[in-house]
């Protein structure tokens, strides 16, 4: 969560850290503020609570001025949100600190701070570290140093810049479980915590690993040290997706043109994997096909939207590949006794790369102090040179291209892309007629998906009858179950109305006691083997005065009524139905958003990045 900007340059700095935290506003965070050291030596620093507006507007009125500076967006993990508790802090005037993660044992370390006569302006962690630090810059003279000395002091995870009236010329960043990366100029260089932030000014960056501290500085340029305090090179990386991938176009919100993108993100993801009649085993890694022949179990391990991908996938996996298949959520992943049986994968899902929670539950797994050993780790993700991928034996990047709208859209999508071809990857019968036809199938995807997305006026219609709605109930079975699973989560998250989703089954095990005239039920219905059992299931919900909406295949053979509307999709292969009707749950989560006013690509109380447990 929250946002890092840092520059050290041969010119002013404020408009460089201003732009930077705009194009981190997707992240989610509730402050911001600017600290700026200038030509006459001393620290200035602005601050304010709520959107970057309001810290620009501050800026407006009273600007700072200085080639030096950092800059953060805040999501409150210690204390409320407020100005005193934003960030840059900042210790006797001298020193400068940002910081996202959480600094688990703080508590001790601000006691005996208070002890030594600190007082506290704030009710965070990150303060703490700022004291530290301007003690230990007292003790060794030296900015790095002083971080080096106080990072051994510290539990938790971080990403922090720091810099220091006395060493006027250098900005000092860390990372541990919570991303940074350095972006290379000109006779300038730069901190983020992601790339987009610094798109304006540069297109190269250096993605800094687990435990690294890195100095810039006009003496040192690029000075990098492992976790270990030896001198490093860490190889800078050209961003690979163009600067308007942090802008909205023509749409009016970022998760509008990201529905819209996913017929190109997905023939993207595809692109360079499949030949002739199948799936590439190398698009994993060059060590891929020897791992594959020896899987016989797997465990997929993900948060969110991205552990609704790793359900379908259980799917597609057991029926297509025959190989056992389990889905953990990662934040509850390390806190039970898993057991790993023999050639197990162990695949990680996650959009950045950066994910706290799965990535612990990959090191946990790695390291286990029981002796059970996964055969490998694969990693599907966005985010190249990410933890995830860097830590995991296999990676394939989904080539969603920099996702901006909090609520996942074509990640999701194209997580389901990559999932499909790893479980035809992971067939023992390749090459056969099954296999071919699925392949084709996904080489005709992204035309399909163009044709779902011309659904979008009738779904701006349909959204109507939801925005008065306080409740809303999804259905689905077998793959569609975690597509509803999907479509609950989108219209929760955006428009903050409560919605459930069940297998269409369990309604009488329960629900069904909900369903009235106010309660909408909203169901998918491809043409597959279930289809006459959803259907029994929706006549359940009808007699008991229930108004459905159901997303169905042209052939189902349902009839609209005055409590029953049906849109008909495209005819699609029964196991590529869950990516394809995923698209009008998306665009009918954002219209019923749009109508009810709220805040559809920053929705209230959630982040894009979720860098902390």
């Amino acid at each position: 969560m929250c946002g890092i900007v840092a520059a050290l340059a041969a010119r002013n700095v404020q408009g460089i850290l201003l732009e930077g935290l705009k194009r981190l506003e997707y992240r989610g965070y509730d402050s911001a503020g600017m600290a700026v050291l200038g030509g006459d030596g001393a620290l200035a620093r602005r601050r304010a609570l709520g959107k970057v507006a309001a810290l620009e507007e501050k800026l407006a009125a009273e600007d700072l001025k200085g080639h030096i500076g950092i800059a953060h967006t805040r999501w409150a993990t210690h204390g409320k949100p407020s100005e005193a508790n934003a960030h840059p802090h900042v210790a006797g005037r001298r020193l400068a600190l940002v910081h996202n993660g959480i600094i688990e044992n703080y508590e001790p370390l601000k006691r005996d701070l208070e002890a030594e006569g600190v007082v506290f302006d704030s009710e965070t962690d990150t303060e703490v570290v700022a004291h530290l630090l301007e003690r230990a810059f007292d003790a060794h003279g030296d900015l790095l140093a002083a971080v080096q000395a106080t990072l051994a002091r510290i539990d938790g995870a971080y990403a922090l810049a720091v810099m220091h009236v006395e060493a006027p010329r250098e900005i000092v960043g860390a990372r541990k479980g919570s991303p940074l990366v350095v972006g290379v100029g000109i006779d300038e260089n730069f901190l983020a915590s992601d790339a987009l932030a610094l798109l304006q000014v540069t297109d190269r960056f250096i993605y800094l690993q687990e435990g690294d501290v890195v100095r810039l500085s006009d003496a040192h340029g690029i000075e990098i040290h492992s976790a270990d305090g030896e001198r490093v090179e860490r190889e800078a990386h050209v961003f690979e997706h163009g600067d308007g991938a942090a802008s909205r176009g023509e749409y009016r919100h970022f998760m509008l043109k990201e529905i819209h993108e996913q017929p190109a993100v997905v023939a993207a993801t595809l692109e360079g994997r499949l030949s002739g009649s199948r799936v590439l085993e190398n698009s994993f890694g060059v060590d891929a096909k020897a791992l594959f022949e020896r899987v016989e179990q797997i465990h997929i391990i993900a948060c969110g939207t991205s552990y609704h991908a790793g359900l379908v996938a259980r799917y597609w996996l057991e029926k297509l590949a025959g190989i056992p298949t389990q889905v953990e959520v990662a934040s509850e992943y390390r806190y039970r006794e898993v057991v790993v049986p023999k050639n197990t994968l162990f695949v990680t899902l996650s959009q950045s790369g950066e994910t706290a929670d799965t990535l612990a539950a990959l090191r946990y797994a790695k390291g286990r102090a029981d002796g059970q050993r996964y055969l490998g780790a694969l990693a599907i993700c966005n985010v190249p040179g990410s933890s995830l991928t860097r830590e995991s034996d296999l990676a394939l990047m989904t080539q969603a291209g920099p996702e901006i709208g909090v609520a996942s859209t074509k990640a999701f999508t194209t997580q389901l892309v990559a999932l499909l071809l790893l479980t035809l990857a992971l067939r023992r019968e390749r090459g056969d007629a099954r296999e071919t036809a699925l392949v084709q199938a996904l080489r005709g995807l992204p035309a399909l998906l163009e044709q779902a997305l011309e659904m979008d006026g009738p779904i701006a219609e349909l959204s109507e009858a939801f925005a008065e709605k306080h409740h809303a109930l999804f259905l689905g079975r077998g793959t569609q179950f975690p597509i509803a699973l999907e479509g609950a989560l989108k219209l929760k998250e955006i428009s903050y109305i409560h919605a459930e989703a069940y297998p269409a089954g369990e309604l009488k095990h329960g629900p069904l006691a909900l369903v009235d005239a106010d309660m909408p039920v909203i169901a998918v219905a491809p043409n597959d083997e279930l289809l006459e059992k959803l259907k029994s299931n929706l006549q359940e919900v009808r007699a008991r005065g229930g108004e459905l909406f159901v997303f169905a295949d042209a052939d189902v053979g349902l009839t609209a009524a005055d409590d029953l509307r049906v849109l008909h999709l495209p005819q699609i292969d029964e196991v590529l139905a869950p990516i394809l009707y995923t698209l009008p749950l998306q665009l009918l989560s954002y219209h019923v958003a749009v109508l009810k006013g709220t805040d559809v690509d920053q929705p209230r109380n959630l982040a894009k990045s979720v860098t902390v447990e």
